[in-house]
């Protein structure tokens, strides 16, 4: 049964239905959440490892180096000059090298012979005056084998860590084969009991040979004459090869010093019947200079190349000639003179110490300009790292210097 209350007209009921709710009411309660948003400590603490790797990583692999190119010389040279075993400033040494070269060939017979081995030592003296030895002067090995030199030689002062030296040749005091040994050191009997005992030695760099005694086989002239030529060509190369190794470091080999004799040993019987071993010796001696005395006697020859005595090499011998005024100078000699012709490629010496000492402290433009005074820098290349350093380390050691070789 309604009542009067129940009858709501249309336009009344609409005003009176509560506001519908939002589509989403029909999915369940809903749960607002009021939480305030969290500040992000871990990517913040990431981040900043990174940057502090980063940066620690740039100082670790800091660099202050400085690549120098050195400047180099072209000279013409034509001028004479003279060197000495005995110092100066201008020194020599003799080197040699020696090489047997040995062919199989068909044997006519047996001969007797009997010959002394022979060969080349270097005498050495540590004594700070010069020693004379006299001709025959007695050299001994360690198993007590005699050798003589047949003319009396003076070897130059020295000290104990670069003695004096001079190359002289030594004879076997008997004749055979025991003799032909090889290379070794001597003593001088002559010495025993006094201070030069220990000062004054000797060395060979190649084997004694020509020693032969009793029969042995003999070779056709015409064979043995073919056979020495192709010996001789086949050795010619080998003998400049060796000669080369012998250079000390720091030495230089102008082409027109080098001088080679051959000399036709003692066959010997070979392991063939009916054939016989045909061998030739060859001998190469040649004069070598200390790099720098020479590059600096002949820039300080040379005029209008504005070179006043700073360190400078020669990067290369094979533009320039030498010849003897009076031929190659004999291990007796104590001077030797010649001329030079040619052109000489010098380059100056960078002191990788002088270069840092230098720089060390300065800002990278107050260092390029020091280095500007300096004749031995062509070219100088200014690396410092991190990008931010613009100023070298105080201390000269913390300093790279690496020398270019590019302008060689």
């Amino acid at each position: 049964m309604r009542t009067l209350e129940d009858i709501v007209p249309p336009s009344r009921r609409k005003e009176m239905e509560p506001m519908s709710q939002p589509a989403s009411s029909n999915r369940g309660p809903s749960k607002l959440s009021k939480q305030s948003p969290k500040f992000p400590f871990v990517m913040s603490i990431v981040t900043v490892l990174i940057i502090v790797f980063s940066i620690g990583t740039l100082f670790y692999f800091s660099i202050s180096k400085v690549e120098v190119t050195p400047n180099t010389i072209s000279a013409a040279v034509q001028d004479s000059f003279t060197a000495t075993q005995s110092g100066g400033s201008l020194s020599f040494e003799i080197i040699t090298a020696q090489k047997i070269a040995s062919q199989s060939v068909k044997s006519t017979g047996t001969k007797m012979v009997s010959s002394a081995a022979s060969g080349t030592i270097t005498i050495y003296n540590t004594q700070t005056k010069e020693q004379k030895l006299i001709a025959n002067t007695r050299f001994a090995t360690a198993a007590g084998l005699i050798f003589r030199i047949h003319s009396a030689v003076t070897i130059p002062a020295g000290t104990p860590t670069k003695p004096g030296s001079i190359v002289a040749k030594v004879y076997a005091d008997q004749a055979g084969s025991t003799y032909n040994i090889d290379p070794t050191s001597f003593t001088i009997p002559g010495f025993a009991g006094t201070p030069q005992a220990s000062q004054v030695y000797a060395r060979s760099s190649s084997a004694m040979t020509g020693g032969a005694s009793g029969n042995v086989p003999v070779i056709d002239a015409t064979i043995e004459a073919q056979t020495r030529n192709a010996l001789i060509a086949a050795l010619a190369p080998d003998l400049l090869a060796s000669l080369k190794k012998q250079i000390p470091e720091g030495y230089i080999l102008i082409p027109g010093t080098a001088t080679t004799t051959y000399q036709t040993l003692t066959p010997t019987p070979s392991s063939t019947t009916g054939q016989a071993d045909a061998k030739e010796q060859g001998t190469i001696t040649a004069v070598i200079f200390p790099n720098a005395e020479l590059a600096k006697t002949i820039a300080s020859s040379v005029v209008g190349i504005g070179y006043r005595g700073e360190p400078i090499t020669i990067t290369s011998a094979d533009t320039l000639l030498l010849t003897a005024r009076n031929g190659l100078p004999q291990p007796q000699e104590s001077s030797f003179s010649f001329a030079l012709t040619g052109t000489a490629s010098l380059v100056y010496s960078v002191d990788p110490t002088r270069i840092a000492a230098t720089v060390a402290g300065k800002t990278r433009p107050a260092a390029q300009v020091a280095l500007t005074n300096y004749p031995e820098v062509k070219q100088a290349v200014l690396i410092l790292r991190p990008f931010w350093r613009q100023t070298f380390p105080q201390d000269p050691a913390s300093i790279s210097i690496v020398t270019s070789t590019a302008a060689y």
